[in-house]
């Protein structure tokens, strides 16, 4: 069984990657300077220009992009090259109607692919394995990017997708497919399916599976392996970064280690954005060391968690990050999909005129994430037809599904019956218990 995809790079001694890491680094710089305005400006302003960058160690001199960088930018600003060397672009979920939209040429996606590779070959996997991806195709990148991976590592693959849940069992079956590719709650539904279908895990050939795009717990882990009768291993990613693959678990299974050939992390704190030492807990940082099409330097991902260095059983000398311990801004992930209450107040104002007061609630169960809106009427609509309410409902449904891609229960509630805050208002809650902290 190969245990590694790319041994040279995945046990590469510290200083040996330190050193590329500096000559990827320098170009790369100098690459974004040189064909992206919309950073050059930035580092202008902060009175730096890629003579100024020799090696890792002046990256805290460069400034920082955020996803708001990103949505003004829509959808050209930061493209690196001439469209006509892009093959592919990749999105997010739209916050108030714009797109995180990340480009790709050609280079791009075989890296992507190698990336995934690593990570399917870090579960066990082979070219004389069945690979099953039920990730969603199409924009986001989950579906996508494992298939990459896939096909590079020579599986089988079988592009399924998300859904039909007895159909994608019997494939399971006929086909003897050994790697499961898909978010961690689907795959605990296959689970429940598969048993409510009169099977058990001997039933299968599945040995492994591959589950990311949403937070998880141990004991959700722990609940899929028993289920389905494998090993599960994590993997994290972004979509503007490239997709799933920037990081992955090992037979360790005590974090996912970064591909820093690709991407150099670093932990900052959230509020100063001072470099923390590593072994801190802070907001993951991230540069792209060699996409083309849409290179990120320094790029906030926003998302809370600690780097280690420790020596890993597997043999893989590169730096580990823990499972996302949290958020430091206000998204949510559910269902695998990145939710933000601005995208729902979009939708309140188009329907409402203006923004009411609201509630999102989200929960889990058993598996499944339960997606709820809660919002008031106005004084004035409470007079209003049950039919009439009913109708509304099904529009907001109807119209935040739209911009999310997922639906979520809308019910309508009396004026005032909302709790009212003396500070900031409690537009979230959360009752999943979904991160390790």
């Amino acid at each position: 069984m190969a245990k590694y995809w790319n041994e040279k790079v995945e046990c590469m001694s510290r200083e040996d990657m330190i050193e590329l890491q500096n000559e990827k680094l320098v170009k790369q710089v100098r690459h974004v300077w040189d064909n992206v305005p919309y950073y050059k400006k930035l580092m202008e302003e902060k009175g730096v220009t890629p003579d100024d960058i020799k090696s890792i160690d002046d990256l805290h001199k460069l400034p920082f992009l955020k996803k708001d960088d990103l949505r003004e930018c829509y959808p050209y600003g930061l493209l690196a090259v001439p469209l006509k060397d892009c093959v592919r672009i990749q999105s997010t979920s739209g916050t108030t109607g714009k797109r995180v939209v990340a480009f790709y040429t050609q280079n791009d996606v075989d890296l992507w692919d190698d990336c995934c590779a690593r990570a399917i070959t870090a579960a066990g996997g082979t070219n004389e394995d069945v690979c099953q991806v039920a990730y969603g195709y199409g924009l986001f990148t989950g579906g996508p990017g494992l298939n990459g991976g896939s096909h590079k590592v020579g599986c089988l693959t079988l592009p399924m997708s998300s859904g039909n849940t007895e159909r994608q069992i019997q494939f399971m079956r006929d086909l003897n497919a050994t790697i499961l590719c898909c978010t961690p709650s689907y795959a605990a539904y296959i689970g429940e399916t598969l048993r409510d279908m009169g099977y058990t895990p001997d039933d299968i050939s599945l040995k492994a599976g591959i589950f990311g795009a949403e937070p998880w717990t141990e004991e959700m882990r722990h609940e899929i392996e028993k289920s389905l009768g494998i090993k599960a291993y994590d993997i994290y990613g972004l979509t503007e970064t490239s997709g799933p693959g920037v990081s992955f678990e090992c037979s360790e299974q005590t974090g996912m280690h970064i591909n820093e050939d690709h991407f150099i992390a670093e932990i900052i704190d959230p509020d100063t954005g001072e470099v923390l030492p590593e072994g801190s807990k802070g907001e993951l940082v991230f540069t792209s060391l060699d996409k083309e099409a849409f290179p990120l330097l320094r790029y906030r991902t926003r998302d809370i968690c600690v780097l280690t260095r420790g020596r890993c059983s597997c043999g893989r000398t590169l730096v580990k990050m823990t499972k996302p311990m949290g958020r430091s801004d206000d998204m949510l992930i559910i269902k695998g999909v990145n939710v933000f209450p601005s995208q729902i107040e979009t939708v309140l104002l188009k329907d409402f005129g203006a923004t009411p007061n609201y509630q999102i609630v989200v929960d889990r169960v058993g598996t499944t994430d339960t997606f709820e809106i809660k919002v008031e009427l106005s004084d004035n609509m409470v007079s209003d037809t049950i039919k009439s309410v009913e109708a509304l409902e099904k529009k907001l449904s109807a119209d935040i599904q739209q911009i999310l891609g997922i639906r979520a229960k809308i019910t309508l509630c009396e004026p005032k019956s909302i709790p009212r805050s003396e500070g900031k208002a409690v537009r979230v809650i959360d009752k999943r218990k979904v991160y390790n902290v």
